[in-house]
């Protein structure tokens, strides 16, 4: 038994020496007419030999990439990769901050007339009795907050014997007796009629990101990552921090246009770095915990929000770690991938070398130089690739449509939320702890169900939620804001996911660009629930709910699945990507470009028979001992294990 282990292991061992090597040959007496014969499970696979051939497509598929080679020669996820994740942390506070910040700074007041005028007859009269002769009452009884008695020449006596009997809208402004906190509503007397100027904000800062989210796309893959981040930081201290110091709501509007700006750019070259500089569970587990930043950044928003009397102050103490972003001038590396793909082979490099000597490694001059140009030319690529390469199209459309079911989906339930009569600063810290394990719960999904699976899960389960807050009627108020609460769970994790998949599909040359064109759905979708909330049919929620959640999740399923693949570079490697594994089944999660994918079937196939070849030895060893058995103790001749 102790030879017959040996011979196992020697031959597990065979197989995982042949396949690193890329050079396992067919055995001519199983050919390859009779695969499926070999294939049928005749009994149960050892969990050893399935880690193997996991590992063994893991393996494979990262062959061509010389990038990752390079990379697990400077460090998989060394002290350079940690401190390139804790540089994208920290602006993610900042960018949750100054997305959210209108939710607290337009808080709802009670404003009156100021009828001041009245203090000159008496300056003794009290708030209470100036209220009660200067302004009308409704029919409740509460006094109305647009209109007030014109003002008439009469003594306090006349006043009070008489009355006043003419009314007119507010002449000199507005006073806020119940309100303790300073907002931009009575800072700027943002009521009675202007109160539809609030609309104007959220219309400015989604054009915002309409017009960033194609902007700034182009710009970090025409400019690179590192001068996308420089300037996104620079319009988050200039707009975000700078609001403090308006003079007008319009001045507002136009400071959050650019903030909006802002937070696009930065969130995409972060992405996009990030990506490009870690591997496999190390990338997906970064842009999680940045998400998880974010989550993070709106708790901060409302500790502050709670605490602060003046929205002034708000955006100065909460902008003000913006200035000490300045150090990444000199401490954000640029992307080596981005820069080989357009032709700067000694940047890339440098780059690459500098990471090794942070990790206390050194890259072999044998190794590095397998760098090169990605053929003759720089590779070039334009926003037209996305209409004239069939998988570009196919990629940006499945994803704009989840997208937009996740845009839809989240400010429905934030809607519906709203309009319950919620506590605003609770409902921002139980959305905010709430994100933040559903942002770690997708590391499990992606590593039991990889890429695909794990956002059809999880955007299923938020539009579901979606529709069911949709359907219940307003009286069950506590089921309603359980479901809000599980959406929210849901789509949090689905954008957790949708990104990290976004970002795998695209190439480097133009992920930027990708993943800034998926970002207009979201737009979309945050822009159709605000209309579709003003309808007075009850019924085209439900039905845009179902109609695009059916939609995204069918169209999600026929997308490839990324999950130890190689990161493609160019579009050339993402159409071989696609050709091979809709060409090879034993390929499905296993793509490498430039010609590779042969290899890689080959010596999966390969491994496969030698499984079978082991299989067939073990039985007929079981055999001869069993007839060797047979001859000594004259013992009935068993059959051949399973």
């Amino acid at each position: 038994m102790r030879r017959l282990w040996k011979e196992q292991a020697a031959l597990t061992g065979n197989v995982a020496t042949e396949s690193n090597r890329g050079k396992v040959k067919r055995r001519s007496h199983y050919p390859s007419t009779k695969l499926n014969q070999l294939e049928a499970p005749e009994h149960t696979q050892s969990p050893s030999l399935e880690m193997l051939l996991r590992r063994l497509r893991a393996t494979e598929a990262q062959q061509d990439d010389k990038f990752a080679n390079i990379l697990d020669v400077v460090g998989e996820f060394g002290t350079f990769q940690k401190r390139l994740v804790a540089l994208t942390f920290i602006p993610n506070i900042l960018l949750a901050f100054f997305m959210f910040a209108d939710i607290f700074v337009f808080t709802a007041q009670k404003p009156y007339c100021n009828t001041s005028w009245i203090l000159a007859v008496d300056p003794s009269l009290s708030e209470a009795q100036q209220l009660n002769l200067t302004l009308p009452r409704e029919p409740n009884g509460s006094f109305q907050t647009c209109l007030m008695y014109l003002p008439v020449a009469w003594d306090l006596e006349s006043i009070i014997q008489f009355g006043l009997n003419y009314t007119e809208s507010c002449q000199d402004g507005w006073i806020y007796p119940e309100t303790k906190k300073r907002s931009l509503v009575n800072e700027f007397d943002l009521v009675c009629g202007k109160d539809r100027d609030t609309e104007g904000v959220q219309t400015m800062l989604t054009a915002g990101l309409l017009i960033a989210s194609l902007i700034f796309g182009f710009v970090s893959d025409k400019l690179g990552r590192y001068p996308t981040i420089l300037m996104s930081l620079l319009g988050l201290a200039i707009f975000g921090f700078g609001a403090a110091f308006v003079n007008s709501f319009h001045q507002y509007l136009f400071f959050r246009f650019g903030v909006s700006q802002a937070l696009v750019g930065y969130a995409i070259s972060s992405l996009c770095l990030a990506t490009e500089w870690l591997m496999g569970q190390h990338r997906a587990h970064a842009i999680i915990l940045e998400h998880c930043f974010f989550s993070v950044g709106i708790l901060f928003l409302t500790g502050l929000a709670y605490s602060l009397p003046h929205w002034r102050l708000l955006f100065l103490v909460g902008g003000a770690p913006v200035f000490l972003l300045i150090s990444y001038i000199w401490i954000v590396p640029e992307s080596p991938r981005w820069l080989l793909m357009k032709g700067k082979l000694e940047d890339a490099k440098q780059v690459l070398c500098y990471a090794a000597s942070v990790n206390k490694k050194v890259i072999p001059l044998s190794l590095l130089d397998k760098l090169q140009l990605p053929g003759k030319k720089v590779t070039k690529a334009s926003v037209l690739d996305y209409y004239n390469n069939k998988h570009f199209l196919k990629v940006t459309l499945v994803m704009g449509c989840v997208c937009f079911t996740v845009g839809y989906s989240y400010f429905t339930l934030s809607l519906k939320l709203k309009n319950l009569g919620v506590d605003l600063h609770f409902t921002q810290v139980i959305l905010g702890i709430m994100e933040v394990p559903a942002c770690l719960c997708c590391i499990f999904l992606l590593e039991q169900m990889g890429r695909k699976w794990s956002l059809i899960a999880t955007l299923f389960q938020g539009s579901l939620m979606c529709l069911l807050v949709l359907i219940l009627p307003s009286e069950l108020k506590s089921m309603i804001i359980l479901m809000v609460v599980l959406g929210e769970f849901s789509l949090a994790a689905s954008v957790s996911v949708f990104f990290i998949y976004t970002a795998e599909l695209l190439p480097t040359v133009l992920r930027a660009t990708g993943l800034g064109l998926v970002s207009l759905a979201w737009a979309g979708g945050a822009i159709s629930s605000l209309a579709v909330s003003h309808q007075k049919l009850t019924l085209l929620p439900i039905f845009l709910c179902c109609i695009s959640a059916a939609l995204a999740l069918f169209l999600c399923s026929l997308l490839p699945e990324t999950q130890d693949r190689a990161l493609p570079d160019n579009p050339e490697h993402c159409f071989l990507q696609t050709k091979n594994m809709a060409e090879d089944p034993f390929t499905e999660e296993v793509v490498s470009g430039d010609g590779t994918a042969e290899v890689m079937k080959n010596t999966i196939l390969n491994s496969t028979m030698l499984k079978s070849d082991l299989d067939i030895h073990l039985g007929r060893t079981h055999l001869c001992m069993a007839r060797e058995r047979k001859e000594t103790h004259g013992m009935t001749e068993p059959q051949a294990p399973r």
